[in-house]
């Protein structure tokens, strides 16, 4: 498990190299005075060696804080902005590329899908994009099964047709592939490309559920619409209509908008009556890209035995705000994000920004949950992301434990018992940097009885639950 002094000291170690020409310069400088050299000569390689010795210090400590982003309490969320509910998630995603004129928006359901390639040539450094905010480098090229709402049957049911594409997704939208539920145009029989789809990713995330939608009426009511598709969809179509509907945060204000359209988004809520869509549409693993994309395995995690017997503890946040950038690495892009920390010690929680690498396997089940695991310092000063754990919890990764007597026990994607396992490791200082947790090896004899209790203390309660 890297320190953020390690990456530090190894950042100080390369910026002195690449900076070498500053000490040089000093040491130029220093002979030429003592050799009464003319003033303008020593003048000059002492200030220029000055300024590129004084510049190593401050490369090392930016590309560290880059490479390691801790939280600290300079991260603590000041900005009087939009108060969000815990429920809340906010994706700012790229842009879309439009239709043709007439083009129709309807739905599509994601059938099957395969990564086809992704093949970035950063490696683990960061690129910077002047004015792209989407690169098409670093987006992964997923073949897709569509089925397109885009028909009526003579039943009066909806009908459709089933297409087959490649297409470059947006890191940020890869959720809305696994959900199954995508936004689309199909352009009109009149067009110089008759029946073409184009995958609105924006759209498809509201569509999906991964980012959180509320109307508030004229009235002053407010009503959760997240997964709730067919009025969505009405309500983008809506949007699309008059120029666009502008989102404040989760927010759609019919106050805030001419009569007109106010009164077309209010008939919709009268009209549409369904059933709040699934999380995920049948058929998931048909379309799971989180184990063919980069990002870091799942692990119950490493403990380091210093940090766990001074205090290290682990504790929970939650991602309320994702905004890209034209920043990447390989493994993700980097977002400005907004996060709700919830202390372990059950103090109030409180929000953070921080500016993340985050993997592109965790955003593939985004719409599934949003909980980052928190590597928190034994004086509580700092924290960090442990991507290892938070993809284990998040189900990126399928955990496994085996019992003392060598049977194999599955733990289903994003099981509740995930996260005190992980609690009960770190306080008796295990570490186990993988996703199968081996009760038979010695270090583990201490809390293999209780990591079983938990287990059967789970089954029962699913079983509970299914009565």
């Amino acid at each position: 498990m890297r320190s953020y002094a390690g990456v530090l000291i190894g950042n100080l170690i390369l910026a002195a190299f690449a900076g070498l020409a500053g000490p040089v310069l000093l040491v130029v400088g220093y002979v030429a005075w003592v050799e009464g050299a003319a003033w303008f000569w020593v003048a000059g390689a002492l200030g220029i060696g000055a300024m590129g010795t004084a510049m190593i210090p401050f490369a090392a400590v930016r590309s560290a804080r880059q490479e390691f982003p801790r939280i600290t309490r300079r991260n603590r969320e000041r900005d009087a902005g939009p108060a969000y509910g815990d429920d809340t998630t906010v994706v700012w995603a790229p842009r879309s590329p439009r239709g043709a004129t007439g083009a129709r928006l309807v739905r599509a359901d994601v059938r099957e899908a395969s990564l086809v390639r992704y093949s970035p040539e950063g490696g683990g450094t960061f690129t910077t994009y002047g004015g792209d905010h989407d690169p098409a480098e670093f987006k992964a090229t997923v073949g897709l099964r569509l089925w397109i709402h885009d028909g009526e049957a003579a039943d009066g049911c909806s009908g459709g047709r089933e297409v087959t594409e490649e297409v470059q997704v947006p890191s940020l939208c890869l959720s809305a592939i696994t959900a199954g539920r995508l936004a689309v145009l199909v352009d009109p029989p009149d067009a110089p490309t008759p029946g073409r789809v184009t995958v609105l990713w924006p759209r498809s995330l509201l569509l999906a559920g991964t980012r959180t939608c509320r109307v508030i009426d004229l009235d002053g009511r407010m009503t959760d619409v997240t997964r709730y598709a067919r009025r969505q969809l009405e309500q983008m179509r809506i949007s699309m209509s008059v120029g666009g509907v502008v989102m404040d945060g989760d927010l759609i204000d019919l106050r805030r908008l001419d009569a007109a359209t106010a009164a077309r988004y209010a008939a919709v809520a009268r009209e549409v009556v369904e059933e709040r869509a699934p999380v995920t549409e049948p058929g998931e693993e048909a379309r799971r890209l989180a184990e063919f994309l980069p990002g870091e395995e799942g692990a119950f995690g490493s403990v380091p035995r210093r940090w766990s017997r001074r205090g290290g503890h682990l504790a929970l946040a939650r991602f309320l705000s994702l905004r890209g950038r034209t920043t990447f690495q390989d493994h993700g892009p980097v977002l400005d994000t907004l996060l709700r920390v919830r202390p372990a010690d059950g103090s109030p929680p409180y929000d953070v920004a921080r500016r993340l690498t985050v993997p592109m396997n965790y955003l593939a089940v985004l719409h599934h949950t949003r909980d980052v695991v928190l590597r928190v310092s034994p004086n509580g000063r700092s924290q960090v992301v442990d991507w290892a754990r938070t993809s284990l919890l998040a189900g990126v990764t399928t955990a496994q434990v085996i019992a003392p007597d060598g049977r194999g026990i599955p733990l289903p994607r994003r099981s509740e018992v995930l996260w005190p396992l992980m609690n009960l490791l770190v306080a008796h200082g295990v570490s186990n940097p993988t996703p199968v947790l081996d009760l038979r090896e010695p270090r583990t004899r201490a809390v293999s009885e209780t990591v079983l209790e938990m287990i059967r203390g789970a089954e029962v309660r699913v079983d509970e639950a299914r009565l």
